[in-house]
């Protein structure tokens, strides 16, 4: 990035979450991407899809697939980006915390939601991947146990940041 921010977007390999928290909302600000609704566009061309919320209910409903027969409870997700190219469900959790809290332990539950996802999307033949975006507050040495059992179910956590290469979305020249 430039000084002041100028041509930063020019120059991008991620996301940067440190002013931003909505994904769709970066990727309009970046340089060759566009999103129109949850559709999100490279150089005009459809690369992924955003399923927030409810957002992923509506879109195994539309592919007539009735959630209560492969998990007993909905869950929802930060963000759910879909990316077309790798066939990939990349649930995103953003945790930006000033104190410990709840927080602490909900990371601890990745593998568990990873694999409820994995059967929500099983029918569709979409793989899924689990992400924790974090802010600095994370880099305490008292979250090393913790960040490593992350890594250690086939979680992924970034601080503040989502490189665009790791989830397989186009990265600006």
């Amino acid at each position: 990035m430039k000084a002041k921010g100028v041509g930063g977007g020019n120059t991008i390999t991620g996301l940067n979450f440190e002013k931003e928290r909505d994904i769709l909302e970066i990727l309009k600000k970046a340089k060759d991407y566009s999103v129109k609704g949850s559709v999100i566009y490279y150089r005009g061309k459809e690369v992924a899809r955003s399923y927030r919320k409810q957002g992923l209910y509506k879109l195994l409903l539309e592919r007539k697939i009735n959630w209560h027969k492969l998990v007993s409870k909905r869950l929802f997700p930060d963000e759910a980006l879909y990316v077309i190219v790798n066939n990939t469900l990349f649930i995103i959790e953003m945790k930006f915390q000033k104190v410990a809290g709840s927080v602490d332990e909900k990371l601890q539950t990745c593998d568990f939601k990873k694999k409820q996802y994995r059967k929500l999307m099983a029918p569709l033949n979409i793989e899924v991947e689990y992400v924790y975006i974090l802010n600095d507050w994370f880099k305490n040495p008292a979250y090393k146990d913790t960040l490593d059992y992350v890594i250690s179910v086939g979680c992924q956590y970034y601080f503040n940041y989502l490189p665009l290469q790791k989830i397989g979305l186009p990265v600006p020249r």
